[in-house]
């Protein structure tokens, strides 16, 4: 039996926004918009076949309550400064700068979408 994670969906208060931070801002691709009873979706994609849902509920309102039991996403990129220059010039919220972390080959940064959840920001390096 073969699995792979595929897409993961995170609930968002703005999906025109968020659709533009995560198109405009980490550079995912639109594959597809869709609509269900209370709910509007957009799927984006990145290379290699990663997905993420957004998914606004309508009838909901207020921010996103994001409790403790998710911690982050991770964009691998090879451009890190220059990824996480594009996300502090469209006003993100910087957790983070780049920095080459010792431990592992990568440059990491962290910054926060436009509903407070929080992404790394990974460009690895040959050892």
């Amino acid at each position: 039996m073969k699995t792979r994670l595929d897409q993961f969906c995170i609930n968002v208060t703005d999906l025109q926004r968020s659709e533009r931070f995560y198109s405009e801002v980490l550079g995912l691709q639109v594959e597809g918009r869709f609509e269900i009873p209370g709910v509007q979706e957009v799927v984006l994609a990145g290379d290699g076949g990663s997905r993420i849902q957004l998914a606004q509920h309508l009838e909901r309102s207020g921010p996103i309550d994001h409790g403790d039991a998710f911690w982050k996403l991770y964009i691998r990129t090879d451009d890190c400064k220059g990824l996480y220059q594009r996300a502090m010039q469209a006003g993100c919220e910087s957790v983070a700068g780049p920095r080459r972390l010792e431990q592992w080959p990568v440059t990491a940064a962290f910054i926060r979408d436009p509903d407070g959840y929080d992404i790394e920001i990974l460009e690895s390096h040959p050892e």
